[in-house]
């Protein structure tokens, strides 16, 4: 039962903790049946199947677009996405302010940072987030927000070598707090831990965790 892992993972995480039911791959009914319990935040990884499901389900869900986002496909959830997880590029953030917009809305987004070992992820280094943010572009833009950031770590048993990942991103995310976002409350989301780590993540002070096979099942 979709609710009942619901209820045993809410339970199990802090109440200052969102978590975000990954969703993707999942029918409705799914959605639906977590929504009845409660469940607010769902998390897709395509532009194309957020847009159907936002049609069909409930408008007070909050979207988050956690999977890698192409500009051309940022017009078709500019109107309704909550939060933006992967914002990897000036360029994305670009689009995504010109979106917004259009809109007459202000998005929220994570910076993705790159803290695995794999060569798959996508993200920012240090270096390229400091350009980011320190860019005469940036200063301009009215209709983002930048709320915090975003990592994965490893797909490994390795425990430590997740922790120190998600440590890595804690890191990150302090040192920028204090050079650009010292007094923005705004700037607070670490969301990083998925299945299976979001408990170490929790440790290592994750606000966000995007949970979706111990929700919903395997694929």
């Amino acid at each position: 039962m979709i609710s009942e892992k619901l209820a045993e993972i809410q339970n199990s995480i802090p109440a200052n903790v969102c978590l975000v039911a990954v969703s993707k791959t999942k029918p409705v009914a799914d959605l639906l049946e977590a929504y009845e319990a409660g469940q607010r935040h769902f998390g897709e990884n395509k532009v194309q199947e957020m847009s159907e499901k936002w049609e069909l389900l409930p408008k007070d869900i909050n979207w988050h677009l956690i999977g890698h986002l192409q500009t051309n496909k940022v017009k078709f959830i500019a109107p309704f996405v909550h939060l933006i997880h992967s914002v990897d590029s000036l360029k994305l953030l670009t689009e995504i302010n010109k979106q917004a917009a259009k809109c007459q809305r202000v998005i929220s987004v994570l910076l993705q940072f790159y803290i695995a070992k794999e060569e798959t992820k996508f993200g920012l280094d240090y270096e390229e987030a400091i350009a980011l943010l320190n860019s005469e572009e940036y200063k301009t833009f009215k209709n983002i927000q930048i709320v915090g950031v975003m990592g994965m770590a490893s797909f490994t048993d390795d425990e430590e070598t997740v922790r120190s990942e998600f440590s890595q991103l804690k890191e990150l995310f302090s040192k920028l707090k204090v050079s650009f976002f010292k007094n923005d409350d705004f700037f607070r989301e670490i969301s990083m831990g998925m299945s299976g780590d979001y408990r170490l993540a929790i440790e290592e002070e994750s606000t966000m965790v995007r949970v979706g096979s111990s929700i919903f099942g395997g694929r």
